[in-house]
């Protein structure tokens, strides 16, 4: 077994189980320096890896199983404790993509790249890279410049990629006001615009509902992330209040799909609103809302919490492929 792959499975199923961070980077970090060793033979036949600066007993450990063609016993131990849905498998079967991911340029823990090839060997076809907008500086949300720079970036993976595909986009911050938070002239270049509310979360249900029917009137929009806000587990937040029937007539008029949020502390929305949506006639998006590698594997719980609310698949944005998605928006 190739070590460096191990250890990145290793990170991979700790970040899809909402490891602490410092333990995936262990990993993550000792993958890297294996790639960089021209004598690993010879270091594991002496004993001498943890002479090297990040690598430790538990991933010199793994690197000399797999060096011996074994599967590590910790690597093993995360594969049996997988927690997969019983429900929601065709659906999950059926998404080619995920409409809400981040990277390291802005709150997200790996390149673009590495999310990119990790999310096609996942079986998917595409996924949008929505980083955060500037007002979000807890996340190092991308100014216009910054924005700018990065479509050229993945202009230039998608070459080397091909054919999966990284559809540009941005999760941008719904103000105060309902408006977004990023040049309109960037938004309309964008394939996929998520609108998201990160603050004055509490704000009186009128002023939160003409907020949010603002935002998704605006014409680059494309879904309604995460929309009440909540929390969920051991970060509690409650939900936001808004009278849910006029956002979502708002949604479904304007072709804006209402996000079925996969991240296991948030879940949002909640399973009634999800069929209040259904019944209005709105559009979803399944989406991990992922801001590692691992985390792309989260969809899987969205899918179940969608298929139990009976939403048609017909109706998951992301069960199109990348020329359907960015051709009807």
């Amino acid at each position: 077994m190739d070590a460096a792959r191990a250890l990145r499975e290793i990170a991979f199923w700790l970040e899809r189980a909402d490891a602490p961070t410092y333990r995936v980077r262990a990993f993550r970090r000792a993958a890297a320096v294996v790639d960089e060793l021209p004598d690993l033979d010879e270091r594991v036949a002496a004993g001498r890896l943890t002479a090297l600066e990040g690598i430790g007993r538990t991933t010199a450990a793994v690197i000399e199983a797999a060096h011996r063609g074994e599967v590590p016993d910790y690597l093993a131990r995360l594969r049996s404790e997988v927690d997969v849905p019983e429900r929601g498998a065709a659906l999950r079967a059926a998404l080619r993509g995920d409409c809400h991911t981040h990277s390291d340029w802005s709150d997200g823990g790996s390149p673009i790249a590495e999310m990119a090839t990790t999310a096609r060997d996942l079986g998917h076809e595409w996924i949008a890279l929505t980083d955060h907008s500037p007002r979000l500086k807890v996340a190092r949300g991308l100014s216009a410049d910054r924005m700018r720079e990065q479509l050229d970036v993945v202009a230039e993976l998608n070459r080397r990629l091909a054919p999966f595909r990284i559809l540009t986009g941005i999760e941008v911050d719904i103000l105060a006001d309902g408006s977004l938070d990023q040049e309109e002239e960037l938004l309309a270049r964008l394939d996929v615009v998520v609108a998201s509310a990160h603050s004055e979360l509490r704000m009186p249900a009128a002023e939160m509902t003409r907020r949010m029917c603002a935002a998704v009137a605006n014409p680059h929009v494309d879904v309604l992330g995460h929309c009440t806000g909540r929390l969920i587990g051991a970060r509690k937040r409650p939900q936001s209040t808004f009278d849910a029937a006029a956002v979502f007539r708002a949604c479904r008029d304007h072709g804006v799909a209402v996000e079925i949020n996969s991240r296991p502390d948030r879940l949002d929305p909640p399973r009634e609103l999800i069929r209040l949506a259904r019944d209005i006639g709105c559009l979803f998006s399944i989406d991990s809302d992922a801001h590692a590698p691992g985390q792309l594997d989260w969809l899987a719980h969205g899918c179940a919490r969608a298929e139990e609310c009976e939403v048609p698949p017909d109706r998951v944005l992301n069960t199109r492929t990348a020329d359907q998605l960015t051709a009807a928006g």
